[in-house]
């Protein structure tokens, strides 16, 4: 089974959308919430360039914004 992390903010929409899908799909995450960790928020700006959230690691591969098409892929569903 992939690991799956999903770095959050409160208030973001599309964060409660990715989380809504992966449960629905009987998906295990790990959220984490990027305003409680600043050094969160480095790391996904060197991993992915950006600052903005969802993020969704599956495995090593990343998914950025509410694409559910490429959640689907990665995650075999």
């Amino acid at each position: 089974m992939e690991k799956v992390i999903v770095y959050t903010a409160p208030g973001c929409p599309y964060c409660l959308m990715v989380k809504n899908f992966l449960k629905q799909n009987n998906i295990k995450y790990e959220e984490i919430d990027i305003s409680k960790d600043p050094s969160k928020v480095e790391y996904l700006l060197k991993k992915t360039g950006l600052r903005s959230v969802p993020i969704t690691e599956i495995d090593d591969k990343v998914v950025i914004g509410y694409d559910i098409k490429k959640l689907k892929e990665l995650l075999r569903l």
